[in-house]
């Protein structure tokens, strides 16, 4: 293989010509297929599917005799209270447990603190002249955008292989505008990074200058393991008690990605003074969540070893998809010199790629052209804007492999062209 950074414009025009011809080919493919979010496959969503054989009335009555059929308890029924304290590593009483969607938990405290406020805060976040949050990136877009929403200033700090550039975030949480921060501190989305136990000490103890400073702590990927067990990263609930700031985070998880998408169940965790406080503005909103759903998990899964052992069964299926994207970077990219790098998770959805910076919007247009939609260029940063267009967020789950293993021979093949040409555009 020929390094493309060491070659002559001459080699690297003749390389194009090639590169297009096999292009060529794959557009006569007629491909047909869509990567663009990191959705669990048929597979994984059969494996949840005796959950849906729970239907004696017995079922439904919870260890206390709380009828889940029944109006009430807007905190979750008690047993998926601690089926949630467990996946978490909280106390129950720190637990409400919601709908099928944690990001909708999320937009509904960002909006609590924006229409009133949080118990430390001056005044609610939407009378303040500037409000701003710091957003880790590549990130989760969906993220970015409930914080766009309100009106936020989105500031993008750097993540590396150990969390957010720490540095970087004690700096701008002088400001008293900035309001909070985004966390996916276990197999981040995109990177799959899990935050170090000095990442998760400086976010707890570092000196805000807003009083109602708030930690959005994702675990949406805290069970999602390719080794024999997840990843431990520290409590950061336990850190900020430690530290005197425990109402600084907020915890949020969902079986979204462990039984089905569109009919899990979404949780919170945070203080007992914080959870109290939210409950009771959530309170006028709803009398209570889908508790049957509730307790068809807590049936299923029944513990923290119940859901260890079924998300086993998911690393089965989806971890030879993981190895099909890492084995065609590793053959047909990493060849051609330092023209791109990647990621290498131990868990989670999504390995991010990067290209030479100028690269990304490219290569994601090629795939497209040839029939493989990948998640937008830039879409892993604020406003969908990457400063060195070089990040693709890959999201393998969905396909087959043998879907995944086309659509990786053309996305290797369309960084190659993309690379190509920048270079003689140089």
């Amino acid at each position: 293989m020929t390094n493309y950074l060491t070659m002559e414009k001459q080699q690297l025009t003749q390389e194009l010509a090639a590169l297009q011809e096999q292009y060529q080919a794959f557009q006569a493919q007629g491909l047909k297929l869509d990567m663009s979010r990191g959705k669990p496959c048929k597979e994984q969503l059969d494996l949840s599917m005796d959950m849906l054989k729970i239907n004696q009335v017995e079922d439904y009555i919870g260890d206390t005799g709380i009828d889940s059929r029944n109006y009430g308890y807007l905190e979750g029924m008690p047993e998926a209270r601690r089926l949630f304290a467990q996946i978490m590593g909280v106390s129950p009483e720190e637990v409400m447990v919601g709908g099928n969607s944690s990001l909708n938990l999320m937009f509904n405290i960002v909006s609590l603190g924006f229409r009133y406020g949080f118990p430390e805060s001056e005044k609610p976040w939407r009378d303040c002249e500037k409000r701003k949050f710091i957003c880790p990136v590549p990130g989760y877009d969906r993220h970015f955008r409930v914080t766009e929403y309100f009106g936020f200033e989105l500031v993008a700090v750097d993540m590396s292989e150990t969390g957010p550039d720490m540095d970087q975030v004690e700096k701008l949480v002088q400001d008293p505008a900035v309001k909070g921060i985004w966390c996916v501190p276990t197999y981040s989305n995109p990177d799959g990074y899990c935050y170090s136990d000095q990442t998760v000490r400086r976010l707890a103890a570092m000196k805000t200058a807003a009083s109602d400073f708030k930690i959005f702590w994702d675990d949406a990927y805290v069970v999602h393991f390719f080794g024999e067990k997840p990843d431990k990263v520290l409590n950061i609930l336990d850190e900020c008690r430690r530290c005197g700031n425990e109402n600084r985070p907020v915890m949020f998880c969902s079986t979204s990605k462990i039984t089905f998408p569109g009919a899990g169940v979404s949780s919170m965790a945070a203080s007992k003074e914080m959870l109290d406080y939210i409950l009771k503005n959530m309170f006028p909103m709803t009398i209570s969540f889908d508790k049957m759903n509730q307790m068809r998990h807590v049936r299923f899964l029944k513990d923290l070893d119940g859901v260890v052992a079924h998300m086993k069964k998911h690393r089965a299926i989806i971890l030879p998809k993981f190895e099909t994207v890492l084995k065609a970077l590793d053959e047909q990219v990493a060849p051609y010199g330092e023209i791109a790098r990647w990621t290498r998770p131990r868990g989670g959805y999504f390995i991010s790629l990067y290209t030479m910076p100028g690269c990304a919007k490219r290569t994601v247009q090629l795939c497209k052209d040839a029939g493989v939609v990948l998640t937008g260029a830039g879409a892993a940063y604020p406003y969908g804007k990457d400063p060195h267009d070089s990040n693709i967020r890959i999201a393998p789950t969905y396909p087959t492999v043998e879907e995944l293993q086309k659509a990786m021979d053309l996305l290797c093949l369309s960084v190659r062209i993309a690379t190509v040409e920048k270079l003689l555009a140089q």
